[in-house]
């Protein structure tokens, strides 16, 4: 009996076991970071746009008459007041008047930015028509444009802020 095979595995062969499994999980660790980086990146981008397509609808909207004058305002250059605005029914004029126009569902948030307050659940920056193009303060009247206030970098190295 004592030839007879025994069965199990050495000390030595789960420490090789142990020690591939560690390199491999070294190895997959910084991807799997940024594989949750780019979906991030990917999500900012797409909430930025549906913003800035809803801002400019509004816009055009108002150029062309087709909503209520209650909401285009000629000295805020007919842009929307405020984002909240885009998420209400506004009503139409013209030969659609008695109906109603939804820009947006809801606000999308921004991804890169913690969530600070249920009464802000986007934590996007604005900035208005007369404010200057890179400008981080947003002078009121209007929005004409929406950026991260995220002080990331991203994948290809840009700021998200300039996005």
């Amino acid at each position: 009996m004592s030839n007879a095979r025994q069965r199990g595995i050495t000390l030595i062969e789960l420490l090789v076991v142990i020690a591939i499994l560690s390199i491999l999980a070294t190895a997959v660790m910084p991807l799997s970071r940024m594989t949750v980086k780019r979906a991030k990146e990917i999500q900012l981008r797409s909430n930025l746009r549906i913003l800035r397509t809803a801002i400019d609808e509004f816009k055009k909207d108002c150029t062309e008459k087709r909503l209520s004058s209650d909401y285009c305002l000629s000295d805020q250059d007919n842009y929307p007041a405020t984002l909240e605005l885009l998420t209400k029914p506004l009503t139409l004029a013209g030969t659609l008047a008695g109906k109603s126009k939804k820009y947006l569902r809801q606000i999308p948030r921004d991804p890169m930015m913690p969530l600070e307050s249920p009464e802000n659940p986007n934590n996007w920056g604005l900035r208005a028509y007369s404010d200057e193009p890179d400008s981080e303060m947003w002078g009121g009247g209007n929005v004409y444009d929406v950026y991260s206030m995220s002080t990331g970098i991203a994948i290809d190295g840009s700021k998200y802020s300039t996005w």
